[in-house]
């Protein structure tokens, strides 16, 4: 197929990464990839859905896998997946021997494993250049979900209009289901049994990278996992943490041990980000050099400074953002940097998962969630037009209109845009410039 056609593609039927920040999958269609990658690293704890997904559907995933490395020429296609997951493991092989240029590549059972800079050293032994694209070192990465959608889309017509959650945590029957797009996440929750805390809060995500959301809530293009826990669990103080606290704690216990910068994997790379030393010039206001708060750009926000590393319980990661943040907003863009060598000491400071997961507090929610792979129906669903990296889609539907599943409701803007499509059948009730919502009247 043709770079063009399939980009055509998968802009027109809404495909963009699932999970992460929704970066559309087109703009990663390009020859300068000679390496592609699939990410099956399942980077946070108590995540389930790709290693199911590609255990499920290993045959349509791998034939997604072996197009798009078809379409941009490239040498090799490599799967990236975490070698106690044996029973996809299993399910791969079974198929492998009709796509000659794809290989499996076992990655230790550590966090992040899935930073697409620390995937493709592991995977390849490229490092991406500090602030920099995977493509500019000739690798492009998809993950699981992602190349499903890719095959429904190529071999089935389909757009995306359902997304697949892992629900774990404070609930009766932790579970892996597919919902519509638009969903309530109380909704979704409840498909996984009774709550079984009186003040649940709602984690979307993975429990390090992950953030707080409403029950009221939709299901997005890139919701992964909702993880429920009680209000007094010690990872939701840690994640409530203000800036001002964060900053008088520094102050006055920060001992300047430096393991938040020898844990950091991003340090451990070559890329110039060392939160020891921006911790030193934050906490004293010291702007005599400015290199410890430019660097903060160079942060990819793991998180494991703050919730494993420091032996303080202090909070770089949270620091960190506001500065990077500040930053951004201001104008200012990375500074140009160059890697250092990669440290001999880095295989000897990954974070085992388990280890990571204990020190949360989550191992009691490490359950099996099991997918359940048919679509759920819903009622109502409102439908966000931004669930993507770029500019927002435009809605091309008006009160009243009766939709399809699968129809178009919202036309990819100009520039780096996709297409939304409506996730169920029904009545449009409301459209805004930021949403459509539409109900199931039937």
């Amino acid at each position: 197929m043709e770079i063009a056609n399939l980009c055509k593609i998968l802009k027109e039927n809404g495909i963009v990464g699932a999970g992460g920040a929704g970066f559309p999958t087109y703009g990663k269609i390009s020859q300068k990839a000679d390496t592609i990658l699939m990410n099956c690293a399942e980077c946070e704890p108590l995540l389930k859905l790709h290693r199911q997904l590609l255990a499920t559907h290993a045959h349509e995933i791998l034939k997604a896998f072996a197009l798009v490395a078809e379409t941009v020429q490239a040498k090799e296609a490599i799967i990236g997946i975490k070698e106690e997951y044996t029973s996809t493991i299993t399910a791969l092989e079974e198929f492998l021997g009709e796509f000659p240029m794809v290989r499996i590549h076992k990655l230790p059972g550590a966090y992040p494993m899935g930073d697409e800079v620390v995937l493709i050293y592991e995977a390849t032994g490229k490092v991406v250049p500090p602030g920099g694209l995977p493509i500019e070192c000739g690798v492009a990465v998809f993950n699981v979900e992602t190349l499903l959608n890719v095959y429904r889309a190529v071999w089935e017509k389909q757009p995306v209009t359902d997304k697949c959650v892992t629900v774990v945590g404070e609930v009766e029957n932790p579970i892996t289901v597919r919902v519509p797009i638009g969903t309530r996440i109380s909704e979704v929750v409840a498909m996984a049994g009774k709550i079984t805390t009186d003040e649940p809060v709602y984690l979307l995500g993975g429990p390090m990278m992950g953030s707080f959301g409403a029950d009221y809530q939709p299901v997005t293009k890139t919701t992964n996992a909702i993880i429920v826990l009680p209000k007094d669990h010690a990872l939701v103080y840690r994640k409530n943490n203000r800036f001002s606290q964060a900053v008088a704690r520094a102050a006055s216990s920060c001992c300047q041990c430096q393991t938040c910068t020898d844990l950091c994997p991003r340090h451990a790379l070559g890329h110039p980000i060392e939160p020891h030393m921006f911790m030193r010039a934050a906490v004293n206001k010291d702007f005599q050099n400015l290199e410890p708060f430019l660097d903060t750009m160079f942060c990819s926000s793991c998180g494991l400074c703050e919730n494993f590393s420091c032996p303080q319980g202090l909070s770089p990661r949270t620091m960190i953002a506001e500065y990077k943040n500040g930053l951004r907003k201001a104008g200012v863009r990375p500074p140009t940097a160059e890697a250092a060598p990669v440290k001999a000491s880095r295989e000897y400071r990954r974070v085992p998962e388990e280890r990571l997961m204990a020190r949360l507090g989550l191992t009691k929610y490490d359950k099996n969630a099991i997918l359940d792979n048919r679509i759920r129906g819903a009622k109502e669903v409102k439908i966000r037009l931004s669930q993507h990296i770029g500019a927002p889609a435009k809605a091309c539907v008006n009160v009243g209109d009766i939709v399809q599943l699968g129809d178009l409701i919202g036309a990819a803007a100009d520039g780096l845009s996709v297409n939304i499509h409506a996730s169920i059948t029904g009545k449009v009730k409301e459209v805004t410039s930021e949403y459509v919502l539409i109900v199931n009247e039937a």
